[in-house]
């Protein structure tokens, strides 16, 4: 059972069970590695290019050598995906007796109390849409086994009336709520706890290490084995849980909640819309304190005269005032009792985003203003010292300089490892890993090290407790074979790196093309020179085109253009643009078309599988690099700086590489797709960076002659 080789031939049962399967040595050696960490829990950063099947070469290893294992995913979406279908399936063809669970935020699952006070609150509803989304949902619950609002598709994810009927972290009554025995968050938390294996996304999975740092014990399983599947995500979102915000959305959330409680339950306490005027007024004036357009910026920024800080205090007061109402009350019951820890939690935030900040731990604190009002961010420039102390099984209390400590040791004892999994790093995409490492070392690398490790007699110190084994991968996570951009992020300084190159046949199957004589990206006439380039391939390619902008001004004014074209020239092709509907809607549209063109910004770069003949012209419209002046961003960037580094090469760089190799993805699906990849960025011929980022791309045949694209479309 726990030969791979033998399940991943071409007459296992994969094969047998999967329709079309096709036996590949990447994903074999792949799956050999998985199984050589989670045999010595070990942690390994595993690069798969697209058709390498790294979702298989993770499950099977996992499922196969047994031992609780979390799933991490990058969307929902993919979670979902993964739980419903990929995993079932494997488990099936494999014939292995494992219990599989689906662990969502509790933002996702209905709430009985809070769907029960709404109902009764129906009133306070805000428009008819509303009412009728409630009525479908209260429908919807008493048939559900799992309360997953995913489940409920006649109300949209996004409608206003989930934030009503769902619970968060700071609302739920825990223990003390009285419908606590039929809480499906709860009901979930113990499948999890029985399953095998669990299926989770990375927001839940940071969100449960920053509890954990909190000495509050974590909602996860604990497991012997965690992968992070599109693991490029992952510096972003710890970046994201481990710092710390408060929002004027959460504070209208408290005014809400406290309005229909307050009067509910304690009508004789207070005049309550006079006691949450001022504070409702002082969170939306905190709107008022700047522009109309969307920004971020650091508090440095803002100047000391900043009409942000009178704000401030005035919501600091007119919170303290509804926090001492809430405090005579909170007696009263669990709701009026949650009620005031969190106005004291939000006190605690607000007074904590103005002070100084700590100088041994960098952090920055910041503004995001859009349109869902202002966000008040306190956020770690770094969250490698954080997440190697958690990965190291080290409690919130212990050292930094010990964590390094137990990550070096760790180092040391697979030092040889680690060279040999460099050694098929350093391979030419087109080398046969079996034909360039000794016998042994292959196979030490591929069975857990064990070839590689000293014998027993000559170890002078018995060997450290266990550890958990980490699997990190996604199909972007390498600057031409190198992983420190990603290892240092999250300080995986003990990973072994190793990276598999797509199977696919690039050369023939697709074409990168860069048009000549574009402006550069700056220039305010850039994105209609883009429309004008793609224009003629779109034509060739008789629709069946993503555009892919770097902004969403960009995705507007594109659409705009590219509607126009097609409908001075009376071409058939139908433009979808991102916002007109939900994503999975967009996506349809465009493969029951066969002749659209979709317009769309970063949500469209990473996550889409559009196989076959619907998608054959991918257009980018410019390199993706981050916007230089997003607070973190620059922050980083200055630490750099500072010490001594090349912040352009070391960190913009990579991320743009990495970012561009996602959206690349999107065009070749299968091994039998076929398409071109129009990239309208001058920098990526003229700049001297411009080689790096074009050599971490798939190894496509290159060109810059129009004519020569459009004869290879014709021919699609």
């Amino acid at each position: 059972m726990n030969d791979l080789n033998d399940l991943f031939s071409a007459s296992g049962p994969l094969a047998r069970a999967f329709e079309g399967y096709c036996e590949r040595r990447e994903q074999i050696e792949m799956a050999l590695a998985v199984q050589g960490a989670i045999r010595d829990a070990r942690t390994v950063v595993l690069e798969a290019g697209t058709g390498v099947g790294k979702t298989a070469a993770y499950l099977v290893p996992a499922l196969v050598e047994g031992g609780k294992v979390i799933v991490s995913t990058g969307t929902k979406a993919l979670q979902d995906q993964l739980f419903h279908r990929d995993l079932p399936a494997i488990r099936d063809a494999l014939g292995v007796p494992v219990k599989v669970a689906l662990l969502k935020g509790r933002s996702n699952y209905l709430c009985w109390h809070h769907l029960d006070r709404t109902n009764q609150d129906a009133t306070l509803l805000a428009s008819k849409q509303e009412v009728r989304d409630l009525s479908l949902i209260n429908r919807f619950a008493p048939l559900s086994a799992t309360g997953d609002k995913a489940e409920c598709p006649s109300v949209p994810e996004h409608a206003a009336i989930w934030a009503r009927v769902t619970s968060t972290r700071e609302n739920c009554l825990g223990s003390d709520c009285p419908r606590y025995a039929e809480c499906f968050v709860v009901r979930a938390r113990r499948e999890a706890q029985d399953a095998d294996v669990v299926v989770v996304n990375h927001h839940l999975f940071f969100a449960d290490l920053m509890l954990r740092e909190e000495g509050v014990p974590e909602l996860l399983p604990n497991a012997q084995t965690i992968v992070f599947d599109e693991a490029h995500q992952l510096p972003d979102t710890a970046t994201l849980f481990f710092g710390e915000s408060v929002s004027t959305a959460q504070v209208l959330d408290l005014v809400r909640d406290t309005l229909a409680i307050g009067q509910a339950q304690a009508r004789d306490a207070a005049r309550w819309n006079d006691v949450l005027a001022p504070l409702e007024r002082a969170a939306r004036d905190l709107r008022l304190c700047f522009g109309p357009q969307m920004q971020r910026m650091a508090q440095a920024q803002l100047g000391e005269g900043h009409l942000l800080y009178a704000t401030l205090a005035q919501l600091r007061e007119a919170l303290a005032a509804v926090r001492e109402v809430l405090e005579h009350q909170a007696e009263r019951g669990p709701d009026l009792a949650n009620l005031h820890r969190r106005s004291h939690e939000l006190m605690q935030r607000l007074l904590a985003w103005g002070a100084p900040e700590r100088a041994d731990e960098p952090e920055l604190c910041w503004v995001d203003v859009g349109s869902h009002g202002v966000q008040l961010h306190r956020t770690p420039i770094s969250v490698a010292d954080v997440f190697r102390r958690q990965r190291l099984g080290l409690g919130g209390d212990t050292p930094l300089d010990e964590a390094r400590e137990g990550a070096m040791h760790e180092s040391e004892h697979e030092a040889e490892l680690v060279q040999a999994f460099a050694a098929v790093d350093a391979m030419p995409a087109d080398a046969q890993p079996a034909d360039e490492l000794q016998a042994h070392d292959l196979q030490a690398l591929m069975a857990g090290g064990d070839a590689l490790s000293p014998p027993d007699e000559a170890r002078d110190t018995p060997e450290p407790p266990p550890r958990r084994a980490w699997i990190f991968t996604s199909a972007t996570l390498a600057v031409k074979n190198d992983f420190r951009h990603f290892t240092e992020a999250l300080g995986l300084e003990d990973a072994a790196c190793a990276a598999w190159s797509s199977p696919y046949d690039y050369p023939s199957q697709a074409m990168l093309y860069v048009p000549q004589g574009l402006p550069l990206p700056n220039d305010p006439g850039h994105t209609d020179a883009v429309v004008d380039a793609a224009l003629p391939l779109i034509r060739a390619n008789r629709g069946r085109a993503f555009v892919l902008c770097t902004s969403l001004r960009a995705v507007a004014r594109a659409a705009e253009r590219l509607k126009q074209a097609f409908q001075d020239a009376a071409d058939p092709y139908p433009v979808l643009q991102q916002g007109d509907a939900p994503r999975p809607t967009l996506l349809d549209d465009f493969r029951h078309a066969g002749n659209a063109v979709l317009v769309g910004s970063h949500s469209f770069w990473e996550g889409i599988d559009v196989k076959g003949d619907a998608l054959t012209l991918v257009v980018i419209d410019k390199l993706p690099f981050a916007p230089p002046d997003d607070p973190v961003l620059a922050k980083r960037l200055e630490l750099l700086t500072q010490s001594g580094g090349n912040p352009f090469m070391q960190h913009q760089v990579p991320q743009a590489i990495i970012a561009l190799k996602q959206g690349a993805g999107r065009l070749i699906r299968s091994e039998t797709d076929r398409g071109v990849l129009m990239i309208c960025d001058m920098r990526l011929i003229d700049k001297p960076y411009g080689r790096r980022i074009w050599q971490s791309l798939p190894p496509m045949k290159r060109t810059r002659v129009q004519d020569e694209v459009v004869a290879f479309l014709a021919t699609l």
